[in-house]
């Protein structure tokens, strides 16, 4: 069987096997959460707004951290993940916080599956899509689960990042989608010391895929806006210029690191 069409265990045994490492990761500062301290960066929460009483889905949430960082803000939030594990902590970290968090082990492409609701704003971001090999589907889910005039809030490392190698010296891959990307890595972007290896599938798309995915599936886009740096440390050869915002430092600010969509689920 070719990977890609193994994709979905193929990955989340990739996840299932991060995920110890990510929680006891400096990275993932899971003692500063537990004091309090909010996984989410100024992009999204500018574009997500006041979250008092809203729902919220939030797509591929990994164990949970900035799930339970949209209920401290006094959302009702529901997170699904492909990972058990990631879930099973999540839930777990759900109850050493007090959170009302909720958790749903599925693949997106499952979801209506497994949930019946609808949410007033559906959320993702980092490292998302790129496990995902059709986003026309990704698409018709996030619109499924919106509620009339709901909002759509996606936060995304830049296509152009995926193009480089691991060192970002050389174009490595194509800008579009036109194959699965089969590898097989050791350590995590998390801790790259940490002691396993696992092979991953992942898929590349361009903006385009992105916003006529979205358009296609009735929603309407209201921004995109692209950034010139990172909030997280986790490609190889980075710095950081301010607080929270890193560079790959011979490439300065000249590449877009992340961009942002925000679109609203038209009333028919």
């Amino acid at each position: 069987m070719k990977p890609e069409n193994n994709y979905l265990e193929i990955n989340r045994n990739s996840w299932n096997n991060r995920t110890e490492s990510h929680i006891n990761s400096e990275f993932y500062d899971v003692d500063g959460f537990l004091n309090g301290k909010s996984s989410l960066n100024d992009i999204e929460l500018n574009l997500l707004g006041d979250l008092k009483g809203k729902s919220v889905l939030h797509l591929q949430c990994h164990f949970g951290q900035d799930t339970i960082s949209l209920s401290r803000l006094g959302a009702e939030v529901t997170g699904i993940d492909l990972s058990d594990k990631a879930i099973e902590s999540a839930q777990q970290l759900a109850r050493e916080t007090n959170s009302n968090a909720q958790f749903i082990c599925s693949d997106v492409y499952d979801l209506p599956n497994h949930l019946d609701k609808q949410f007033d704003i559906v959320f993702t971001s980092y490292g998302t899509i790129g496990w995902l090999p059709d986003l026309d589907k990704w698409a018709k889910v996030i619109t499924h689960f919106l509620k009339p005039n709901g909002k759509f809030v996606f936060v995304e490392f830049h296509p152009v990042v995926w193009m480089f190698d691991d060192n970002f010296e050389s174009v490595g891959y194509r800008y579009f989608n036109s194959e699965a990307i089969v590898e097989t890595v050791s350590g995590t972007y998390a801790d790259r010391n940490a002691d396993i290896t696992e092979s991953t599938v992942t898929w590349n798309h361009g903006l385009s895929e992105v916003m006529n995915s979205l358009i296609k599936n009735g929603l309407e886009i209201n921004s995109l806006d692209e950034f010139d740096y990172s909030p997280y440390n986790c490609f190889n050869g980075i710095v950081e210029f301010e607080p929270k915002k890193y560079r790959i430092a011979h490439l300065e600010d000249k590449i877009p690191m992340v961009y942002s969509v925000v679109a609203t689920k038209k009333n028919d």
